[in-house]
C-alpha cells in the first residue's frame, strides 16, 4: 500500500487527550547511542564526535531508522512529540513529513495509516496499530522529532519484543535516498521482512570507511553487521583504489577485532552509470573502487573468515532502478532489501 493510499488520522494539538502516557524510551529501536539536547537519537557516539568528520556528524544528527515497535490490543495509537524542522532537503517528502504505521498481515507487511507531522513543541497525533501483530510506527525522520510520550488511544500496548540488532553502516543509499518514505529505504523494508532490529549508520555523503566510524560501530552491541559504503569514495573524496583496499582491509579488520564472531556482510557499491567508467581525479573509476572492496572481502573469506559474506552490489539493481540516476526508487529499494536482507538473515541463521 502506498501512503499516498493510507488513511490520515488526526494530527497536531488537537489530536486528543488520553489516559496517562507513557515514557517513549522501551518503544524507541534504531537508537545507539544516548541522545543530546539538540539531537535526541544520534546515529553516531556524542562523546566520540570530535573524532569523526563534521558532515558525517551532521548526517549523524538525522534520526534515519527510529521508530517505536510495539504489541498488544490496542487499535489506535497517541503519540506526543516535538519537530525541530520541515526542512528536508534533498529528499524533499520521502525524508519523512508524516508518522507511518505498518504491521503485518496475511499477505505480508502493509501500511496501516499516517497522520501528518507539525514543527513545534508537544504535538500530537493519532496513528493505528492492530491487535495481536507487531506494529511498527516510523517517525518523520526529516523533521528531527523527539518522541514525548507515547499510549494506547484504546486497548494497552507494551514494548514488542527484541529482534536481533543488525548494524548497517553505509552512505546515502543505505540512508534511504530517494525512497518515497522512510520506512521504504532498504534497511527499513529488509528489517521487517527478516525479522531484523535494524539500526541504520547510514551517512550520505558522508560515508567514506574511517577508522572512527569502524570503532564506533565496534563498540556498539550488534549480532549482525553490514558494511556497505563506497559511492563517496569515488568523486566527493576521492580515493584511488589502493586507498580503497587498505581503507576497507582497516575497517573490516577493525570490526572483526572488536566482534570476532558477529557476521559481517560487505555489500559493494551498486550501480552508477555515470561513474562505472570514468576515473576520479585519482584515476579510480567506481567499478576499480567496487572490484577493490570485494577483493578484500573475497580474500578475508578464503582465508578463513566463514562468519563473513560479500554481496556484489552490481547484482543487486539495474539503470532503470536508479530514480535519479543515482540512488534507488522504491523498486530499487525494495531489490535492495531482498538481496542483502537474505544474505544477512541466512548469516544470522547458519
Amino acid at each position: 500500500m502506498s501512503s499516498e493510499s493510507a488513511p490520515h488520522l488526526l494530527s497536531g494539538p488537537e489530536a486528543g487527550r488520553g489516559e496517562r502516557p507513557e515514557q517513549p524510551e522501551p518503544y524507541v529501536r534504531g537508537a545507539l547511542w544516548p541522545g543530546t539536547r539538540r539531537v535526541p537519537y544520534p546515529r553516531a557516539a556524542p562523546l566520540d564526535r570530535m573524532r569523526i568528520p563534521g558532515d558525517t556528524w551532521l548526517m549523524a544528527s538525522i534520526p534515519v531508522g527510529v521508530r517505536l515497535e510495539l504489541v498488544g490490543d490496542a487499535d489506535l495509537v497517541r503519540i506526543v512529540y516535538s519537530a525541530q524542522t520541515d526542512q528536508t532537503g534533498y529528499r524533499g517528502d520521502g525524508a519523512g513529513i508524516t508518522f507511518q504505521s505498518w504491521a503485518e498481515g496475511d499477505g505480508g507487511w502493509e501500511l496501516l495509516g499516517e497522520a501528518p507531522a507539525y514543527v513545534g513543541e508537544s504535538q500530537q497525533c493519532m496513528v493505528p496499530a492492530r491487535p495481536g501483530s507487531r506494529t511498527v510506527i516510523y517517525v518523520p525522520e526529516g523533521m528531527k522529532p523527539t518522541v514525548e510520550s507515547v499510549k494506547a488511544g484504546r486497548g494497552s500496548i507494551e514494548p514488542a519484543p527484541d529482534q536481533p540488532r543488525w548494524v548497517v553502516y553505509g552512505d546515502s543509499v543505505a540512508e534511504g535516498w530517494i525512497a518515497s518514505a522512510p520506512a521504504l529505504a532498504w534497511p527499513a523494508v529488509a528489517g521487517r521482512d527478516f525479522g531484523l532490529d535494524h539500526a541504520n549508520l547510514g551517512y550520505a555523503g558522508a560515508s567514506r570507511g574511517e577508522i572512527a566510524s569502524a570503532e564506533q560501530v565496534g563498540r556498539v552491541e550488534a549480532d549482525v553487521i553490514t558494511v556497505c559504503h563506497g559511492t563517496n569514495c569515488w568523486t566527493r573524496t576521492p580515493h584511488s583504489a589502493e586507498q580503497m583496499r587498505a581503507n576497507t582491509d582497516a575497517f573490516l579488520e577493525i570490526l572483526r577485532q572488536d566482534h570476532p564472531d558477529t557476521p559481517i556482510v560487505v555489500a559493494s557499491p551498486v550501480i552508477r552509470p555515470d561513474a562505472e567508467a570514468k576515473p576520479n581525479r585519482l584515476g579510480a573509476t567506481l567499478g576499480d573502487l567496487r572490484a577493490a572492496m570485494e577483493e578484500v572481502a573475497s580474500k578475508r573469506i578464503a582465508d578463513g573468515d566463514t562468519r563473513m559474506s560479500l554481496v556484489r552490489g552490481l547484482d543487486l539493481i539495474g539503470p532503470e532502478h536508479l530514480g535519479d540516476g543515482i540512488h534507488p526508487d522504491d523498486e530499487g529499494h525494495a531489490r535492495m532489501a531482498s538481496g542483502i536482507g537474505a544474505a544477512v538473515r541466512a548469516m544470522l541463521d547458519a
